[in-house]
């Protein structure tokens, strides 16, 4: 039977829909969506909304995807490994012009690479779970 390993970072969210940061199951770690939230679960860098909750800009965007990383290292400390074992990432993003020019060098930074040897897919999605949220990531990784 695989290792089976459950990791929650305490954020209100993980109850009220009902998941989990990862899921170890053998080798692998599966790892849910990461947005740019704090240690406490508060938004690190929200975008700023209209009168009617829509998203304004999109200047947040790389503040956003470098804390989404940065709670990626968390989970990746919990297990004792290194950006270096990430195989797999989606970027779910509210706009891919923002996105595109910001990913790239918050993502040569995590990995400490010009070249990060990970699959990686950009896709725009016309919402993420909260209103000041411009990103989410999505991980697959192998311990």
């Amino acid at each position: 039977m695989p290792t089976n390993e459950i990791l929650n970072f305490g954020m209100p969210w993980e109850a009220e829909f009902g998941y989990v940061q990862a899921r170890k199951v053998g080798e692998f770690i599966f790892v849910s969506g990461q947005l740019s939230h704090d240690q406490h679960g508060n938004m690190v860098a929200p975008a700023p909304l209209d009168e009617q909750g829509v998203v304004r800009d999109f200047a947040n965007m790389e503040a956003q995807i470098s804390q989404s990383y940065a709670n990626l290292g968390r989970v990746l400390d919990h297990f004792g490994i290194s950006p270096l074992n990430v195989v797999e990432e989606v970027l779910y993003v509210l706009d891919m012009n923002a996105a595109f020019a910001a990913a790239g060098p918050v993502r040569k930074r995590f990995y400490a690479t010009d070249r990060p040897q990970v699959a990686s897919t950009l896709l725009v999605t016309p919402r993420l779970a909260f209103p000041s949220q411009l990103v989410e990531i999505k991980f697959v990784v192998r311990a």
